[in-house]
């Protein structure tokens, strides 16, 4: 799986949204720095070319649908951040957060019940 830049990611989670979508659907949901319409095909061209993307035809027009789900992509971005910021180390992701004060003790306590439920 290649790594998409930023404007990629934006249009997959469109494409994850809509489920199916022609060009001029994706570019009504974009609402800041909104790319110019040939601007847009291209990069949907490109997610297609990565892997990320198949289309139906219909006359000279294709309707996107994503083949790579959110899932398998949250799974491979999470795994690369946590391998290349925190030493594959979930204890440092989570430290991490802590410190940022981005979680609280009572979330960490949900998530250890959630881990203790599982074994």
């Amino acid at each position: 799986m290649q790594k998409l830049t930023n404007k990629e990611e934006e249009i997959m989670h469109i494409l994850w949204k809509l489920k199916k979508a022609f060009v001029k659907e994706v570019m009504a949901e974009i609402t800041e720095d909104q790319p110019h319409y040939n601007t847009l095909s291209t990069i949907i061209r490109n997610l297609e070319e990565k892997g990320y993307v198949s289309y139906n035809a219909f006359g000279n027009t294709h309707q996107y649908y994503p083949i790579v789900t959110l899932e398998d992509y949250r799974k491979r971005f999470m795994n690369t951040a946590i391998d290349n910021y925190f030493n594959s180390s979930y204890k440092n992701m989570v430290s991490f957060f802590a410190k940022e004060e981005k979680i609280t003790a009572d979330e960490l306590r949900e998530i250890l019940a959630m881990i203790e439920q599982k074994q």
